[in-house]
């Protein structure tokens, strides 16, 4: 089970916001992976070996941490969920937004 910490940097590193499903957050992955995909990036290729390893275990501890709860989180859990997808969130990413 990933950290607290590692699943806050996963989640700073994928740029996804607090109320952000797990469709939102493959899609980001999604995209950040083709972004810094090595062949993109020809002039740097180590960088950008190196950041889509970072984007990939990123990914793979939120998918990890979720896989422990209530995922699939479809709209049929959601449904069915006590708590609202902003809350279910907050309670396992901490809310970053109350300074």
């Amino acid at each position: 089970m990933p950290s607290f910490e590692a699943l806050m940097k996963a989640k700073t590193l994928l740029g996804i916001h607090d109320k952000a499903s797990l469709s939102e957050i493959k899609i980001r992955y999604k995209n950040l992976m083709q972004q810094w995909h090595p062949d993109r990036h020809l002039e740097d290729v180590q960088l950008a070996t190196k950041m889509s390893a970072q984007i990939n275990e990123a990914y793979e501890s939120i998918q990890n941490y979720c896989s422990n709860f209530e995922y699939p989180f479809d709209e049929d859990t959601i449904k069915k969920a006590t708590q609202t997808p902003h809350e279910w969130w907050n309670d396992r990413f901490g809310n970053t937004n109350s300074h």
